[in-house]
């Protein structure tokens, strides 16, 4: 969903003009739309009615107001840390729609996800497996577990978000995974209920879904014949979105294709893990022109916000759009590198720009929703940004601009 539009010539996140935000909370600053998040998360469930389910990526954005507001709307969630299940429980989440996913938990993240009862692990090891079942039988409880299968499928996406491939780290092998829940239903203290797989992030095609849906449902298959049912399978999540130019598969074709294919396994519910889809075009990140300048040889669009606050065109070369919020400048068009102030040739938002410009005017990067500050950083001791929800025609900061006190808490002076 979009929800920016022009106001006379200014910006507007629905009824609150960015300048107005950025006056008030300074930048650099992120800013959602509860509109847009709303929107999009319905997308979904319209699609997808219980028993089947949606938990959303809590890695993508895990503000807690952001949580709070698909808690309100009946989402699961889908969480790599025993930090990100607290996340969602402080939020008003349901330990119950909690799905445990990552490949190194820990021992306490094991049984703090076990003492909070959540939904589910994905185990991504046989190891894993077996600490589970270590630690439940010695809490004497039961552990819900889908086994995370990587089905070797190209996501076609960059290598960094691709998932589903024999060479990544995530996941069981396929060729190992029917040994694997023969031995997870001899465990004690595992309870099996689903099959999962995840392939990568930024999706532009159903085809790659598609195969690994094939590949799961073969396994699903194989495990019948060995008699274990399960109850769900989980597709995971990666549908990508618009940055650019991308055009991926809307929302409901995505869903209603795999639904078509599970109409011969009406037992089992479908799982989605949808986080970037949710979230990314719900936020832009506003930044002030501090300087321009031109060596000779190119210009720069110097800002103040840099590579620890949005780290994606750094570390994937990803393209986001990047707008004058006052589209009426007067300025003079100037095509060059949107350049922040941390001490790295890499630290760029975007790179051959034509902007019409000057210092101190706003400029908005959009669809920085998603893996923007859960990315960031303090690099160069720089506080993390302030986060801003807009409801309507009202703005309420949901997370507060760090002081320096912040950055260095917890560190202590030697004697």
């Amino acid at each position: 969903m979009s929800i920016m539009k022009e106001v006379k010539g200014v910006l507007h996140f629905e009824g609150v003009a960015l300048p107005a935000v950025a006056e008030k909370f300074a930048t650099p600053c992120y800013v959602y739309s509860r509109a847009a998040i709303t929107a999009n998360w319905q997308a979904f469930s319209e699609q997808l009615k219980a028993p089947h389910k949606i938990c959303f990526a809590v890695k993508a954005n895990s503000n807690l107001a952001v949580l709070q507001v698909l808690a309100e709307l009946g989402a699961g969630f889908d969480v790599v840390s025993g930090g990100e299940i607290a996340r969602v429980l402080r939020a008003g989440g349901k330990a119950e729609d909690i799905v445990f996913s990552g490949v190194a938990k820990s021992d306490a993240e094991i049984r703090y996800a076990l003492n909070e009862n959540i939904g589910q692990f994905n185990v991504e090891s046989d190891a894993e497996l077996e600490r589970i079942s270590e630690i439940a039988s010695a809490m004497k409880v039961s552990a819900r577990i889908s086994l995370r299968v990587n089905p070797d499928v190209d996501a076609k996406t960059h290598p960094y978000i691709a998932t589903g491939l024999e060479d990544n780290k995530f996941g069981i092998p396929m060729q190992d995974a029917l040994a694997t829940y023969q031995r997870a239903a001899e465990l004690p203290g595992i309870e099996i209920v689903g099959a999962d797989c995840h392939i990568g992030s930024q999706l532009t095609e159903l085809a790659p879904f598609l195969a690994a849906l094939e590949r799961m449902l073969a396994l699903v298959d194989s495990l019948a014949e060995h008699g274990i049912t399960l109850k769900h399978i989980d597709m995971g999540g990666g549908l990508g979105v618009t940055y650019t130019d991308e055009q991926p598969p809307q929302v409901a074709e995505y869903i209603q294709a795999m639904l078509k294919r599970l109409q011969d396994y009406p037992h089992l519910a479908l799982y989605l893990e949808p986080g970037r889809a949710i979230v990314a075009n719900a936020g832009v990140l506003l930044t002030r022109v501090e300087y321009l300048k031109f060596n000779g040889h190119k210009h720069f669009i110097m800002v103040d916000a840099g590579m620890n606050d949005l780290l994606r065109p750094a570390l994937y070369q990803a393209h986001h759009d990047i707008v004058n919020v006052a589209s009426n400048s007067s300025a003079a068009a100037i095509t060059g590198d949107v350049v922040g102030p941390v001490c790295e040739t890499g630290d760029f938002l975007g790179q051959n720009r034509t902007l019409r410009v000057q210092p101190g005017d706003l400029l908005a990067v959009k669809s920085a929703g998603a893996y923007g500050f859960t990315m960031s950083s303090n690099y160069n001791t720089r506080p993390k940004p302030a986060e801003v929800m807009i409801n309507g025609e009202h703005m309420h900061l949901v997370r507060a601009r760090e002081t320096l006190e912040d950055v260095w808490r917890g560190e202590t002076l030697i004697p």
